[in-house]
């Protein structure tokens, strides 16, 4: 029998039967009236999410999709931009910049601490010049489970003329982020993390700050031209492009459930999460990657046991009790595995998750008191 798997990784994330139902519907002309005001309600609920009055604009591509928008609508080559590099996404930023010619200034931090804003504001005062034209950085660091401070990052910016560029991918929705009120000029998210849908959808708001450095920007863009979106959503409610269609309707419905949960919920959902997770994590001698001053609310990553490998932890996960958990990418795959608990969970896959790995690491020969983490988790439950 193949017996239900338990995603607990930090995306692509369980979808809601309520969206599996939508998903499952007929196709529908995406050139339609009805199509474009399905559009035209997810851009404003997404807004709402976002914390933002700026444009917001849907692109039909992974979250890495609307990164490459976020570097090719506003950097020319040549241009110089900042990057905060804490982690493997983080370095993504980097890697698509070089990609369009820009010169880029990498401040590299250790993986599994925050950003440090004294860093980016050493290197914005010495630019004199004001040749920096783009500082990037990322909301939640999934590779190592650190939620970076954004509001200090952007202070240490200042009145500088560059603008704020933030991935939020992992982050959009169970952390908090105010677009507007922390003046962040591009904010990019995808559709498999917190909006509980497959890959394959992307957003991305846009200050008028942005929009100025665009009409300069002599990077080329087709498909992820953003005036392109943009002239297309404000002539006709629409895209420019076919879009995933399906997708967007399935969104409105996840959209609705988050709506109905209520976003201060939803986030206070994941705050609670995280404290099981770790809680449990501890009650096994085990050590999470992050102090708890900055622990992601999405995924929790943990140093594996000396003498364990983490893929045979993952495996044994998986394989033998269905919970799909993940190791650690880049330079720490070898040194830690992650827990995401992000979108679609419930405290039942908390439990689970925390039995099995009880299991697994017992099994493997690490010395368990097997129920030690699952009452911790209880004892969390049960204080509500």
């Amino acid at each position: 029998m193949n017996e239900k798997q338990i995603l607990m990784i930090p995306g692509p994330t369980s979808i809601p039967q309520r969206v599996m139902n939508v998903l499952g519907n007929p196709a529908m002309g995406h050139r339609t009236d009805e199509f474009s005001a399905i559009i035209k309600d997810v851009t404003e609920k997404l807004k709402k999410i976002y914390r933002t009055e700026n444009d917001l604009l849907l692109l039909s591509a992974s979250g890495t999709g609307s990164m490459e928008a976020a570097v090719c609508n506003f950097v020319s080559p040549g241009d110089k931009v900042v990057v905060m590099e804490n982690g493997y996404f983080s370095n993504r930023w980097a890697n698509i910049n070089r990609v369009f010619g820009a010169e880029v200034q990498v401040i590299e931090g250790a993986w599994g601490v925050p950003a440090d804003p004294k860093a980016l504001a050493d290197v914005i005062a010495a630019d004199k010049d004001k040749r920096v034209k783009a500082v990037f950085v990322t909301l939640n660091e999934t590779s190592t489970g650190v939620t970076h401070d954004i509001p200090a990052l952007r202070n240490a910016c200042g009145d500088h003329p560059a603008i704020f560029v933030v991935d939020a991918i992992s982050g959009m929705g169970v952390v908090p982020l105010e677009t507007d009120a922390w003046k962040l000029d591009v904010v990019v998210s995808g559709s498999q993390k917190a909006f509980m849908l497959p890959p394959g959808l992307s957003f991305i708001s846009v200050s008028p700050k942005a929009w100025a450095l665009h009409k300069e920007c002599k990077s080329p863009s087709f498909y992820f031209s953003l005036s392109a979106a943009k002239k297309e959503y404000d002539d006709k409610s629409s895209t420019p492009y076919t879009p995933a269609a399906n997708l967007i309707s399935g969104l409105q419905e996840s959209l609705l459930m988050l709506e109905e949960e209520g976003l201060e919920n939803v986030q206070a959902r994941h705050r609670s999460y995280r404290s099981m997770i770790r809680a449990a994590v501890k009650a096994l001698g085990l050590t999470p990657l992050a102090d708890d001053a900055y622990a992601s609310t999405a995924v929790t990553a943990v140093v594996k046991p000396e003498g364990l490998q983490v893929k045979k932890i993952v495996n044994t996960m998986k394989d033998k009790y269905n919970i799909v958990i993940v190791g650690g990418q880049g330079k720490s795959s070898e040194d830690i595995f992650r827990i995401g608990h992000l979108g679609y969970v419930t405290k039942s896959d908390i439990l689970a998750t925390v039995a099995s790995l009880e299991m697994t690491l017992t099994e493997l020969g690490y010395p368990c008191a097997l129920g030690k983490g699952v009452a911790a988790v209880q004892e969390i439950m049960l204080k509500g």
